[in-house]
């Protein structure tokens, strides 16, 4: 996504007062988020935040981060013990006027099994590839935070799914 787009989005979560979450902003210290994540270190990023879910125990770390030092930024979302990515979001589009993220499933596990989770997630969620709307101000953010933990859960689940049949 574009840099303005990120930081008026990290901006539209940082002003808000969602009733069903949690959100600590991180410190980010000269440009970059330190001691996070290897994959995070040294690389330009405009924003950082936990945001936790204390009705079910849940939470994600949500880094608007230029992923790849490109100038395009990411809004890469890692799972709550930082042990890797639940989502890569970089890609945005305008649909009948308003602006949503859209990211699609692709697993790349080495198991020989990714047809099987994206067959699940296909059915059980109607595509591989979703579409949030994003927020138009800090109202709107408990509806986008809503939607990016159910994408996050969706897709540990597909990705675990293969472990269920096993």
């Amino acid at each position: 996504m574009e840099k303005d787009q990120a930081i008026f989005l990290a901006n539209c979560i940082e002003t808000s007062n969602p009733s069903h979450f949690g959100i600590k902003k991180l410190e980010i210290i000269n440009g970059s988020l330190p001691k996070f994540h290897q994959w995070t270190n040294g690389k330009p990023t405009l924003a950082a935040y936990e945001v936790t879910r204390p009705d079910n125990d849940t939470g994600y770390y949500f880094v608007f981060i230029d992923w790849h030092r490109n100038d395009n930024y990411y809004l890469v979302i890692y799972a709550h013990d930082r042990s890797t990515t639940c989502a890569e979001i970089r890609q945005t589009q305008e649909i009948d006027g308003v602006p949503h993220i859209i990211w699609a499933y692709k697993p790349f596990k080495r198991d020989g099994k990714n047809d099987q989770r994206k067959a699940y997630f296909k059915q059980m969620f109607g595509s591989t590839t979703v579409q949030i709307q994003l927020p138009s101000s800090s109202l709107d953010v408990e509806v986008f935070l809503s939607q990016m933990f159910k994408l996050c859960q969706n897709r540990i689940k597909a990705d675990r799914i293969v472990e269920v049949f096993d």
